[in-house]
Parts: C-alpha cells; structure tokens; sequence
C-alpha cells in the first residue's frame, strides 16, 4: 500500500477520504466516539498541507440513517467542518467545489445510495468525480466490496491513511503471537467466526470460545443448553475443532429464564442448565480461569462479548477486560461490545491495539492480512 503521506501533491487538491464513522448514535447523537477520534490524524495530516478534504463514510444497517449526528460531534474536533446532506450528484459536486484549501467536507451516509453495496461502477464514478486522490482509512468495512471500498480505488490514484496503515500493522503482529498466547473468540453466528477459530487454532496456545457460539460447543459435546441462542451447526462440523486440546471452553454460567434479566440470574455449572433457560454470560470460575491464562500469557487477542453484553449481561466481559488491562501482556482487542466494555471502564490506554474492525478483524486474521479493500490498494 502507498500512505497518505506518499501523496506527491496536496495543496488545493480534493481528496475524497473513506473514514470510520459508522458509529453508535443514542438519542440522536453520537454514543461513542472513539472511531471519530482514530480518523483524526489522517484528517489532520490533510488539513496542514492544505488539501480540499472530502469525507465519505456509511452508518447503520438502514439506507435511511443519517451522518448528521457524526457531523455534530466530528465538528468538536474539525473547525470549519461542513456537511452535505447529499453524497453524490449537483448538490456533493458544488460542496465540493466550494471548499477552501484544507477546508473539511463531510458526505452523507454513503449507503442511502443501493449502488454502494451493490459496488456499482455508475456510483464509484459519481463518488470519484468529487476528487483527484482517494485516502482509504476505514478498517471496519475493508471485508466489503463495495463501490466505496474496492470501486473508487480503480478511479483514482488511491492511497492507505494512517488509521488503516496502524490496523495492518497491527494486526499483522497478531498473527505471529508469542508464547504462552491466548485467543478469546466470543460473539454469535458460528458461521461468521469458522474461519477464524480454524486460523487461531494453529497459531496460538490456547483458544477460548465464549459468548452464544460456545453454545454450539456445549450441545455438541452433549451438555443441555435450554433456551440458549444457538446456530443449528452439526456436531459433526464443530468435531475438529471440539478435539483440539487447545480448544477450551467455560465451566460455568450465568443463566436466566428466557427473556429474564440480569436480576433473574442464577450461577449454573456446566450441565445443570434447565429447559426453560438460557447461558447469558460466563460465569465466576470461568471468570478466574480467563484471568489466570491471561495472567501466564505474552500475546492476548479478544474479539467480542463473553455474555449478552446490549441486554446487561456485562460481568464477564467487564472482569476479562480488566484482567487484560493489568497482565502487561501484548493484547489486540476488537469487536463494538468490547471496545464499549474497555470505553466504560476508562483503560483504553492499558492495551497494547484496540482495533475498530469487528468482522473486518476477524476476516484479516482468518485470511492471514488479505482483505478486499486492502487488494484494491495494492
């Protein structure tokens, strides 16, 4: 990949940016803005050498969510910032225009248009009209291909900023872990998270499954699951994995009635699930067996929530968080309940990468570095 700052000329140059700000908004406003903060130095960097900067980005799942709220908290940090309430077409072609050397523009969310995920070549060109270079630096949605992310590339003379260079740095180091290294691998969706535990497998010593596909694992290895969120995956296809003694699981639960709360909790060993309940988080001993293996480990790499992080099911993730923050162990974490977990509790600063990819992350370290939108760079 080129970076940013291999870009041969910037003085009044618009540069169309993909940046990481599909973001969780709560009451209409931004709930988090750690990715906000990442795009920073790459904005940054652009604005000082006087480049037109052209922000683009997506948010949410629906095409009719809107980039506003980023706007209202990015303007926090980017003076002058100014929005348009169009991405492509008269309307982002005058705004573009418009802009004065290391003046900030930001688009609206680029999936209101079915072009984007449908990587329509018509779209890529509308997109690449606004300006003369493109600056990748989203991580999150390099799994993608959309016209953003792989169709503009083909435009434009097209360059990595430096929040994607950092991730792919990164990154790349989870790959090599040194030993005793520990991989916790948590969330739903068996299928989504295959890949990855058959990556992780081989590389480090031990593999921790947690969160609802550790539910797969438990019936198939015969343990009753009551209600619990499961994804129909065949016994037969988790035995490779279910035999590998680097494979590890929890030895207790919180459980719940179905549908109850964290108040309905009650501590459950493995096997003394009842028909009426679900595993909604790990339970103490299971706690203590992660913070021991993190204590003993040099690498740690956690990708998602141990328990049902959005429902208050956050003891687990919060104690292993915590663990992890003071083992002095290199630690790569990813996934948005986990950085959520790391934002609470204020430790940030005590790991070593906090990546903003969830499936990205996961998809990287599954096809050792090679990604979609990071082949468009090439």
């Amino acid at each position: 990949m080129r970076s940013v700052t291999q870009i041969p000329v910037l003085e009044n140059i618009p540069v169309l940016v993909r940046s990481p700000f599909n973001v969780p908004i709560a009451n209409g406003a931004v709930a988090n803005a750690f990715r906000l903060k990442e795009a920073l130095p790459t904005i940054d960097y652009l604005t000082k050498h006087h480049a037109r900067v052209i922000l683009c980005s997506h948010i949410g799942r629906a095409d009719t969510e809107t980039l506003k709220p980023v706007y209202d908290a990015l303007a926090r940090y980017v003076p002058g910032l100014a929005f348009c309430p169009e991405a492509v077409g008269p309307a982002a072609r005058k705004a573009a225009r418009e802009l004065s050397p290391g003046g900030v523009l930001l688009l609206e969310n680029l999936r209101r248009y079915p072009g984007e995920k449908k990587n329509d070549p018509k779209f890529a060109a509308e997109l690449a009209e606004l300006a003369d270079v493109f600056v990748q630096d989203t991580f999150d949605v390099l799994h993608r291909e959309h016209a953003g992310v792989v169709g503009v590339p083909k435009l434009l003379p097209s360059y990595a900023g430096f929040l994607v260079e950092r991730e792919v740095a990164e990154l790349s180091k989870a790959l090599t872990p040194a030993s005793p290294s520990l991989a916790i691998i948590s969330g739903a969706k068996f299928e989504t998270k295959e890949p990855v535990l058959n990556k992780l497998i081989t590389l480090y010593d031990t593999v921790f499954v947690g969160g609802a596909i550790a539910n797969d694992f438990l019936k198939a290895k015969g343990y009753p699951v009551g209600k619990s969120l499961v994804s129909g995956t065949d016994a037969g296809h988790l035995k490779p994995l279910l035999e590998n003694k680097r494979l590890t699981l929890a030895v207790d639960s919180l459980v719940a009635p179905a549908g109850g709360t964290r108040a309905d909790a009650r501590v459950a060993e493995i096997g003394d699930v009842k028909d009426g309940e679900a595993i909604l988080d790990v339970g103490p001993k299971t706690s203590a067996m992660l913070a021991d293996l993190v204590k003993r480990s040099k690498t740690v790499l956690w990708n998602g929530p141990l328990g049902n992080y959005e429902n208050g099911f956050v003891d687990g993730t919060d104690a292993l968080a915590e663990a992890i923050a003071g083992s002095g162990a290199r630690s790569t974490i990813g996934g948005g309940d986990t950085v959520a977990s790391i934002e609470k509790l204020g430790i940030n600063d005590r790991f070593s990468f906090i990546s903003t990819g969830g499936g990205a992350m996961l998809d990287f370290l599954a096809q050792g570095g090679v990604l979609p939108g990071l082949r468009a760079l090439d």
